[in-house]
């Protein structure tokens, strides 16, 4: 019996570690404090279309002040804080019409960047920061998509143990249709393994995130690091790229 009873209280103990863990909002649902536009052609914190903002509990990114034309003017909101090992979850989805001149490629077409260089770093110039990109896909008339895949500007990563320069590879996830929330998570190792989940299941995974040697916009983050690739860390930052979309419910778990 006492056995039984030891046995029982060391699981009441353990218990708690996992009601524990702590969530903590990166997104307050009211304002977009805590965050930092930059936009193609546009210094950092400068947003005069509001392509980012927030309203009914969500940032969302769009273009009805943008002159019915995109003009590439790609954009990324920056957490201020950057993070090394986490799980990352919110919620996406995709709403309403593009520009007319968005390319095809970016029709319901966003992400999320983790492991991102500091926004301050980023060129006037320069489109997409040096990041991993959960990207995420809406489905697309003529198009078979995938979600939660992984884009890479900037970075190359490893798959079994191999290099892997390819800029986007396609996780196993369905795109899932415009006005449909879909659930993902972003969780990184200590160790630098990355696991992509849509709605709870993982759809890719990779392993040692590195700067691209021959990456222009990589080569002076490679400088500053003293010649080291590996990246072990970096901002988090959703992005605009064409089509309206609509994140809520951003949440991070740091691993200790």
């Amino acid at each position: 019996m006492r056995t039984l009873l030891a046995a029982l209280a060391a699981l009441v103990a353990a218990a708690p570690a996992t009601a524990a863990e702590k969530w903590v909002s990166l997104f307050d649902g009211r304002s977009l404090e805590g965050w930092t536009p930059k936009i193609l052609g546009l210094p950092l914190g400068e947003d005069p279309w509001s392509t980012f903002r927030a309203r009914d509990g969500a940032i969302v990114v769009s273009y009805d002040r943008y002159g019915d034309a995109f003009k590439n003017r790609f954009g990324h909101l920056f957490y201020r804080t950057p993070f090394s090992a986490y799980r990352l979850r919110l919620e996406y989805r995709f709403v309403g019409t593009w520009p007319a001149d968005t390319p095809d490629w970016a029709k319901g077409n966003s992400g999320v960047m983790v492991h991102a260089q500091p926004p301050q770093t980023m060129g006037v110039g320069q489109p997409f920061p040096v990041s991993l990109e959960a990207q995420f896909l809406g489905v697309v008339p003529g198009q078979t998509r995938t979600t939660g895949n992984l884009c890479t500007p900037g970075l190359h990563v490893e798959m079994g143990g191999k290099l892997i320069t390819q800029h986007c590879n396609n996780a196993t996830a369905p795109a899932a249709p415009f006005g449909e929330w879909v659930k993902a998570e972003v969780e990184v190792s200590k160790t630098g393994h990355v696991v992509h989940r849509i709605d709870g299941r993982d759809v890719i995974a990779y392993d040692a995130p590195q700067y691209d040697p021959a990456d222009a916009t990589a080569k002076p983050l490679i400088e500053a690091a003293g010649g080291k690739l590996a990246v072990a860390g970096g901002y988090i930052a959703l992005q605009s790229e064409g089509s309206p979309v609509e994140f809520r419910r951003i949440e991070i778990l740091e691993l200790r």
